[in-house]
């Protein structure tokens, strides 16, 4: 009976959907390249990759408490453990609760302004769900969500949050609306019956123009910042590979298959793992 709950839980924390923790993980990275000029302290790099897993988990399960009662009338959630009943929402709380407190305790050896960014980062993350009721893109609320290791990181290594590291947050909103439409396209019709805010919603037939054109901001933000980091030959690799993915998800999503912009979605792990991949490279071969 306890191995079965134990099941519940990691299901509630998608643990056999690793693909949001990858998406948190690969912009964090970069920032900490970035931050400590291609040689982050093996600590650090253990405490962000952890921190990201928990951090992420804990997200699942207030968004799964926060959407309990939506989650019903959509057809890719209606199984989830809360809404399907085998899982208490109290629960669910106390799940995240005990993950955020094992994410803080993890930052307790680094310095006051990264705990003070960690602090916001919960509340980020905490209200995200409910920006769904009212927000016209709350995949942009996401996207600082997604992205608050990148301050974080440079907090980490530098005790400070250099104009880079502000950009590389912005570029990052613009990715996630890019591929958090193309995973709303896939609960679209559901979510216009339940009320729901979303991008693929409020972009309407111009859905797919919009994901193309922040897919482009995201990619041409990020660039910048790493040629003024001194970035060149590698990274610049990296980052025409992370176009061609962006081209290949515009093959998937033009025709607004729910299985194929399902898919676009995912792929995007190989989008933000190219950018890292030119980052890492370009250091390490110099």
């Amino acid at each position: 009976m306890q191995q079965n709950r134990l099941h519940l839980y990691l299901r509630l924390v998608r643990l056999d959907k690793p693909i949001g923790t990858l998406l948190l993980l690969w912009p964090t990275l970069v920032a900490l390249w970035l931050a400590s000029n291609g040689v982050p302290d093996w600590r650090l790099l253990v405490i962000f990759i952890v921190g990201t897993f928990l951090m992420r988990s804990a997200g699942c399960a207030i968004n799964d408490y926060a959407d309990r009662d939506f989650d019903l009338h959509v057809r890719r959630t209606k199984d989830r453990p809360i809404t399907s009943g085998l899982i208490k929402p109290k629960e669910a709380l106390i799940v995240a609760a005990v993950l955020a407190i094992l994410a803080f305790c993890l930052i307790l050896p680094l310095n006051a302004l990264t705990k003070q960014l960690s602090i916001a980062a919960v509340i980020i993350a905490g209200t995200y769900p409910y920006f769904k009721r009212f927000f016209a893109i709350p995949q942009a609320y996401l996207g600082i969500a997604f992205g608050f290791g990148i301050p974080m990181a440079f907090a980490a290594v530098q005790n400070t949050v250099p104009a880079a590291a502000w950009w590389l947050l912005l570029a990052n909103v613009f990715w996630s609306i890019a591929y958090d439409t193309a995973y709303a396209m896939v609960d679209r019709d559901d979510d216009l019956k339940i009320g729901m805010k979303t991008s693929a919603i409020t972009f309407g037939r111009y859905d797919v123009a919009a994901i193309m054109l922040c897919y482009a901001a995201s990619l041409g933000i990020i660039f910048a910042v790493g040629w003024q980091y001194g970035l060149r030959l590698w990274f610049a690799a990296g980052m025409l590979a992370a176009a061609g993915c962006a081209l290949y998800h515009y093959t998937l999503i033009r025709t607004r298959d729910r299985d194929r912009c399902f898919y676009a979605f995912r792929h995007n792990n190989w989008l933000g793992g190219a950018v890292f991949g030119g980052v890492l490279l370009d250091y390490l071969l110099r």
